[in-house]
């Protein structure tokens, strides 16, 4: 590949949006693979959908690790509510 279409596309972010409900068992994992890949220009959003475990406070602490990290707290409506949160 050449060098200066990589330099490109480092320009342009990717969002992701994760989004979880009761996952503190999986959560670590899945947020450490998502800050350790090689490219590094991403939005990563945490919609946490009403845990009822400590998958919110976790995300908390990811947001305080990475500033490419934000949460969203709400109530729990389902995994494609809480997929379309960020776009209302």
């Amino acid at each position: 590949m050449n060098e200066k279409f990589e330099e490109d596309e480092q320009k342009e972010i990717i969002s992701i949006i994760v989004p979880i409900y009761n996952a503190e068992k999986y959560l670590d994992k899945c947020i450490s693979s998502i800050v350790s890949q090689t490219y590094q220009n991403l939005q990563i959003i945490l919609v946490d959908d009403g845990s009822a475990d400590n998958s919110g406070k976790m995300c908390d602490e990811w947001v305080k690790k990475d500033q490419r990290i934000e949460v969203i707290h709400k109530k729990n409506a389902g995994v494609s509510a809480a997929r379309n949160s960020r776009f209302r």
